[in-house]
């Protein structure tokens, strides 16, 4: 009976040893959202390494369905409708299954919960192809990552071993923006800023740009980014005194507020005009 009781107890020490005891996951987790048009790209997805093996053709086979990463699957979500790869995509979670070939790769986005070992067909929502390039170096650890972000588009990167491929997403954001636009410039607090810097980074009326790029500056006198937006406005419709003389002033609040990033901008400025 005591030995018994002794095997029992050793048996429990183990489990609880066994319990305790805390590893390095062989494939970690992460998570990345980054902003992107009016919302944001959320990624989630487990990170396989290297460690020796041959990936693409080999550990991966070509042009056969992959969980894309490692443990559950891989998932895209988007806080808005986008276009991805060239398909018409609704605002939501993504589960994401790729057929990697040798010079581009089959994308599926999926229903929320579809894996390869449960794939239906009917769960897919969208197909399309992704440009696959071979890099001059290995990547050891499976990554994800959101590269060439701009206001409207972006490109979802997926890299490992010696390969990359990269998946396209663009927004249509300018009605939504114009229509805000509309709205908030008729309500007594005016955002003459933010209208200015849309209607000059994207090439609207550029005599409207300027007359709400002046009328930022006169509510904020000591604002040094307006006044670089203003002298940018008024260079691009070719008042190049009156850029000037807005590029100096904004580069003498600049240099009073300890901003030499807008004192070289504004010089740069100056420089080219």
């Amino acid at each position: 009976m005591k030995k018994l009781l002794l095997g029992f107890a050793v048996l429990f020490s183990l489990s609880v040893t066994a319990q305790d005891l805390k590893t390095p996951a062989p494939s970690t987790h992460q998570t990345i959202t980054q902003e992107f048009a009016l919302s944001s790209i959320e990624i989630d997805y487990s990170r396989p390494s290297m460690k020796g093996r041959n990936i693409f053709g080999g550990l991966v086979p070509f042009d056969e369905k992959w969980r894309t990463g490692a443990n559950a699957p891989t998932t895209f979500t988007f806080g808005q409708d986008v276009t991805v790869g060239g398909k018409a995509v609704k605002a939501g979670k993504y589960s994401v299954i790729t057929a990697p070939g040798r010079s581009s790769w089959e994308v599926m986005l999926c229903k929320d919960g579809t894996s390869v070992y449960n794939f239906k067909e009917e769960n897919v929502v969208t197909t399309f192809t992704a440009n696959s390039i071979n890099l001059p170096f290995d990547v050891e650890t499976f990554t994800i990552m959101v590269s060439n972000v701009k206001d409207n588009s972006a490109d979802i990167d997926i890299l490992w071993a010696n390969k990359m491929a990269t998946i396209s997403v663009s927004a249509d954001i300018d009605s939504e923006i114009m229509s805000q636009i509309d709205k908030v410039m008729n309500n007594d607090n005016k955002p003459y800023y933010a209208a200015a810097s849309y209607y000059f980074e994207n090439g609207k009326d550029d005599n409207k740009a300027l007359e709400w790029a002046k009328k930022a500056a006169d509510a904020q006198p000591e604002a040094y980014w307006v006044r670089h937006l203003l002298a940018k406005a008024n260079a691009k419709v070719g008042n190049k005194t009156a850029a000037i003389a807005a590029a100096k002033a904004s580069m003498d609040l600049a240099q009073k507020a300890g901003n030499m990033d807008y004192v070289r901008l504004n010089e740069a400025l100056i420089k080219g005009l």
